[in-house]
C-alpha cells in the first residue's frame, strides 16, 4: 500500500494530538510541524514552507488543520492573526503532484449558535449556520478559505463541525471545557462559576471517539471527486444539560462540587439548546461510543493526575442531599 503523509497543524493541541495518534495507528507518516505561534511572521513562513513541501511530494497526502485561536468569549481582533496564517499556509493555489485530502476542524456550537430548526429538532448539516459571536463567524470565514483553496488545487476537503470535546489531555489553562474545568476547580479548592442557566444543553463528544470518527471520515472523503467539499457534524448526538454534567463530575470525584452562578458578557453569545445529529457519512457515526459517565471518570482521573495532590480537599462520600444540591 502507498504510504500517506499527514501534516497535522495544531498536532500538539487537544484534538490535534488525538487525531495525530489515530493517523499513526492507521499507518500514516505523521508530521507535526513546530510552529512559533507567538511570532506570527515566523509562523506564517513555517506554515507556508511546510504545506508547500507536503504538496510537492509524489505520495498521497493529508493536511489536517486542528489549530485555532480564541474561544466564544473572544473579540474579533483575536482572529486576525489566524486569518493571516491561513493565507500564508494556503498561498499556493496550484494543483499538487499527488492527490490530497484536507481536514479543517470547525465548531458546531459556534457556527450554529443562533440557528433555528423546525419543531426544535437537532441541528444537522442542512441547518443554516448563524453565529452569535466573532468566534463562530471566524470559523465560517476559515471554512470558506479552505473551500476556495481546495476547489482551486483539486484537493478534497472535509470540514468537521465538531461538538463540545471533552476527555484527558485538555488544556487546563484555557477557560473552556466544562467537564475538566469543574474537576480542576474542585481539586484546586475554589468554586466553579456558571454564567448560563443550568438547563443549557450541549453535546459532549469524547476526544478519542472524535479522533477515530475524523479518521473514518477522511477515508470516506478520499473516494469523492477532486475538488469536493464535504461538511460533517461530529457529535455524540445526545444532548446533556449543565445540571447533568455537574452530577456526572460529582459522581466521578466522589464529593459535592461548589458551583455558583454569575454574570459575564459572553453569556449573550451562548445558545440555550445546542443538540446535533449528522446526516452526512452516516457510516462514520455507526460506532459504539464511550459512555458519558465513563468518559467523565477518565477525564477527572486525568485532571487529578495533573494537579498536585496537596491541593485536593478531603473527599467525603456525598449524601443523597449533597447529590441533589450539586
Amino acid at each position: 500500500m502507498t504510504s500517506v503523509t499527514s501534516l497535522v497543524v495544531g498536532g500538539g493541541g487537544f484534538l490535534g494530538t488525538a487525531v495525530a495518534d489515530a493517523l499513526r495507528r492507521a499507518g500514516d507518516q505523521v508530521v507535526v510541524p513546530s510552529v512559533p505561534w507567538r511570532e506570527p511572521d515566523r509562523a506564517a513562513r513555517v506554515l507556508g514552507d511546510t504545506v508547500h513541501a507536503l504538496r510537492s511530494g509524489s505520495t498521497p497526502w493529508r493536511l489536517v488543520w486542528c489549530a485555532g485561536t480564541g474561544i466564544v468569549a473572544s473579540g474579533d481582533d483575536a482572529f486576525e492573526t489566524e486569518r493571516l496564517l491561513l493565507d500564508a499556509a494556503l498561498s499556493d493555489g496550484s494543483p499538487a503532484r499527488a492527490p490530497g485530502t484536507v481536514f479543517f476542524a470547525s465548531s458546531a456550537g459556534a457556527t450554529y449558535a443562533g440557528s433555528t430548526a423546525p419543531d426544535d429538532e437537532p441541528f444537522d448539516e442542512r441547518t443554516v449556520p448563524r453565529p452569535l459571536a466573532p468566534y463562530g463567524t471566524s470559523r465560517l470565514v476559515a471554512e470558506d478559505r479552505f473551500r476556495s483553496w481546495t476547489a482551486a488545487t483539486g484537493a478534497r476537503l472535509l470540514i468537521g463541525r465538531i461538538a463540545n470535546l471533552y476527555g484527558p489531555g485538555a488544556n487546563l489553562r484555557k477557560p473552556q471545557g466544562l467537564v475538566s474545568q469543574l474537576a480542576l476547580a474542585h481539586l484546586e479548592r475554589r468554586p466553579s462559576t456558571v454564567y448560563v442557566p443550568f438547563d443549557t444543553t450541549r453535546d459532549y463528544l469524547y476526544i478519542d471517539d472524535a479522533a477515530e470518527m475524523v479518521l473514518e471520515a477522511l477515508r470516506a472523503v478520499q473516494t469523492t471527486p477532486a475538488g469536493t467539499t464535504v461538511v460533517k457534524v461530529f457529535a455524540s448526538q445526545q444532548g446533556r444539560t449543565i445540571t447533568e454534567v455537574v452530577e456526572a463530575v460529582t459522581a466521578a470525584i466522589g464529593a459535592p462540587l461548589d458551583v455558583r452562578t454569575g454574570d459575564h458578557g459572553s453569556a449573550a453569545a451562548q445558545a440555550r439548546r445546542l443538540r446535533f445529529r449528522s446526516v452526512v457519512l452516516p457510516e462514520v457515526d455507526d460506532r459504539v461510543q464511550l459512555s458519558f459517565d465513563e468518559g467523565v471518570r477518565r477525564t477527572v482521573a486525568a485532571v487529578r493526575a495533573a494537579v498536585p495532590a496537596r491541593s485536593e480537599p478531603p473527599r467525603p462520600v456525598p449524601t443523597p442531599d449533597d447529590r441533589e444540591s450539586a
